[in-house]
């Protein structure tokens, strides 16, 4: 690669020249990648170590997460999807998409969270193309309708090719102390982006009291973890507050289409430090002033208990049911079920109840209580029952 073709070649103090190369049709250079990691664990029994929430089916679709998010992404970037996930998923997902080519398949060999997994994505696909506009967005998350989603994408995308690292923001519906936010900023001028804003600040998930006051301020959106960029403008800012882990990154980009690849990722994966997206991109860029939201209102849930299938499934009958072989009767009943058996379930008397049935576990709980079932699961890993996990 040439010497202008590296992103450091771009200034640390001059963003602008970034801003300067963006140029051409946005919507042709944007891909489209989609970090599928983690495990869920507030989804046990059901989502676990070896089949995280993201391969289930949680919205009674008839597709998984990773699949609605790939059916949602690709008119927006026909056979420009990258996906990234850990080797022990990687033979499910691909299962699942086989539509994205081996070489846009990126395998973790061990977790580093969003910063590694986002950043590797933003290298490789620099160094095929340093006017890529990439966009990232988790496999686990529903959304609807699709339709709308694209329009902000869309203008997400436009946003971006002036040289900004853009954010997705969720319109609040209630106050949520389980959610990043985001203040939102200025209008912008951006052709094909009526909507976009500045960024002032990234916060940190409020208090319930601070989060109410964020929610009638109207002054702030849920971060969703959604990002759209220049993948030079977002190693540009990795370079300068992670530099060790963009070097790494870079290390094994360079590598990534060549038969070395293998031994480079063995050698270097394992050392990079784990560090989320947001600490080492978006809030340094944002401090920087090159961070933007475009307001989105599409139904989003990261699907993070439970109790989000009950929203996500509103049941007529008092009771969600997920499952293809699920045997429920209900007598003044409500609440989620989840079943992977044929065995029979019969709810008599009790509100919103979760019931998950597993061949080998079984959880009990109610939807306000939804949220502990991760420290059921950390109990269950500090006692070693790795079985079950």
């Amino acid at each position: 690669m040439s010497e202008q073709d590296h992103p450091s070649s771009v200034p640390g103090d001059a963003p602008s020249e970034v801003r300067a190369s963006s140029a051409g049709d946005a919507l042709a250079r944007f891909h489209a990648v989609i970090p599928a990691g983690g495990v869920g664990t507030r989804l046990w029994p059901l989502s676990r170590a070896a089949t995280p929430k993201f391969l289930h089916d949680l919205t009674g679709s008839g597709h998984t997460l990773i699949r609605a998010t790939y059916d949602r992404l690709e008119p927006l970037a026909p056979g420009r999807v990258m996906v990234v996930t850990g080797q022990a998923h990687r033979d499910a997902v691909v299962g699942q998409l086989p539509e994205v080519d081996e070489s846009d398949v990126v395998i973790e060999t061990e977790p580093k969270d969003s910063g590694a997994a986002i950043g590797l994505a933003a290298a490789i696909l620099h160094l095929r193309n340093p006017e890529t506009i990439m966009g990232s967005f988790a496999a686990d998350h529903a959304i609807s309708p699709d339709s709308l989603f694209r329009e902000v994408v869309r203008e997400a995308v436009h946003t971006a090719a002036t040289g900004r690292i853009v954010t997705i923001g969720i319109k609040p519906t209630y106050p949520s102390t389980g959610f990043g936010y985001i203040q939102l900023g200025e209008p912008l001028t951006v052709d094909g982006a009526p909507h976009a804003l500045t960024v002032r600040t990234f916060v940190e998930k409020p208090s319930e009291e601070v989060a109410t006051e964020y929610l009638a301020s109207g002054e702030y959106c849920w971060n969703a973890g959604m990002f759209v960029a220049p993948t030079a403008l977002m190693l540009h800012h990795l370079e300068r507050a992670q530099p060790g882990l963009y070097a790494g990154l870079m290390e094994i980009a360079h590598a990534w289409d060549t038969p070395e690849r293998d031994a480079v990722v063995a050698r270097v994966w394992p050392g990079l430090p784990k560090i989320a997206i947001d600490y080492a991109v978006a809030e340094p860029a944002a401090a920087a002033g090159d961070v933007a939201v475009v307001p989105a209102e599409f139904r989003w849930d990261d699907v993070g208990d439970f109790a989000a299938i009950g929203r996500l499934n509103p049941a007529g009958s008092g009771v969600t049911v997920l499952g293809d072989h699920a045997r429920v009767v209900t007598d003044n009943a409500t609440g989620v079920v989840v079943t992977g058996t044929n065995r029979l379930i019969a709810l008599i008397g009790v509100q919103d109840i979760v019931v998950v049935d597993t061949p080998d576990a079984l959880l009990v709980t109610t939807a306000d209580n939804a949220q502990a079932v991760k420290k059921t699961v950390e109990q269950l890993k500090a006692s070693g029952a790795d079985d079950v996990l």
